[in-house]
């Protein structure tokens, strides 16, 4: 007969057992700890900052300001230097869902030039809102955040764009022949002037700039149809001729509207060091006769 004392014990033991079993079957095995790899610097960093700065511009404005600048301290550094915004292109589709948002990166953008700006493109977006923020440099606090600040601003008399050189407008609708001219007296530096498909601009707007930028040496008139109260494009010639005379460059293109001699010959004497006219509607224009552009070295060109 089996002694019940060895059953106890054996029990105790199988107890044992199967309590050590679940303590070690369910325990965590340690984690071995994988070294940190030593940091490396991007292969960027090591590159001389005008290198940078190169590879940064072709991105464009919108790109820099919202992508570039946030992916490494030394790209923003760049990003923040004047010296890269004296160029500004700001481009759009068309979309009339970017013109809010472009139109801040703008601002942005003409901010950071410190008053370097020389160069700018706007398209689409701008008005004359933009146009007198880029012109006089003003800075609006909480303009658009804090209803009681709407009124507010800060001016700082030596924070004009008075070393633009170049202006490009390209289908600004919302931006008026009288606000363009009115921006035009704080760019007496201007050299180069290309209005595209703004139809709101008319000749006395162009004389009024023409009298502001004495130093035009190239200007772009292009619209969708005939300039305002005008049946031919002559009229528009003998203005430019009378505000513009050190124009080097000239293009115009006024659908609808016919050039003769009489406009060639106000250019010829009004702009004595014109060399180039280019005419883009060439069925509007009519050279009859012995005209005296043939003794001159200016070349029309008539695209189609």
């Amino acid at each position: 007969m089996e002694d019940p004392k060895s059953r106890i014990k054996i029990k105790i033991k199988f107890d044992k057992i199967v309590t050590w079993y679940k303590k070690f079957r369910f325990r965590r095995l340690p984690e071995k700890k994988i070294p940190a790899p030593a940091e490396v610097a991007p292969p960027w960093i090591d590159l001389p900052l005008d290198v940078t700065a190169d590879i940064l511009h072709r991105l464009g404005a919108a790109e820099m300001l919202e992508t570039a600048e946030k992916v490494c301290k030394t790209w923003r550094s760049v990003c923040r230097d004047p010296s890269m915004w004296r160029v500004v292109d700001v481009k759009n589709s068309g979309s009339c869902y970017d013109t809010r948002r472009l139109g801040s990166l703008c601002r942005r953008a003409v901010d950071r030039s410190r008053g370097e700006l020389m160069d700018i493109n706007v398209e689409y977006f701008g008005n004359d809102e933009l146009l007198h923020y880029i012109s006089l440099r003003l800075l609006f606090l909480l303009h658009t955040i804090c209803p009681r600040f709407k009124e507010s601003f800060y001016f700082d008399a030596n924070f004009k764009s008075s070393k633009l050189r170049r202006l490009r407008l390209s289908c600004c609708r919302k931006l008026a022949g009288k606000g363009l001219s009115e921006a035009a007296k704080s760019f007496p530096q201007l050299q180069e002037l290309h209005i595209l498909f703004m139809n709101q601009i008319d000749i006395e707007d162009v004389e009024a700039i023409g009298l502001q930028c004495s130093s035009l040496r190239s200007f772009t008139l292009i619209k969708h149809d005939a300039i305002s109260g005008v049946g031919n494009g002559n009229d528009c010639l003998v203005a430019i001729a009378k505000v513009m005379p050190n124009l080097v460059h000239l293009r115009l293109g006024f659908f609808g509207s016919t050039i003769t001699n009489k406009g060639y010959q106000a250019i010829l004497d009004g702009c004595p060091i014109v060399e180039s006219l280019n005419y883009l509607d060439d069925k509007r224009v009519e050279m009859r006769g012995q005209s005296s552009l043939q003794n001159t070295n200016m070349i029309c060109v008539k695209d189609e």
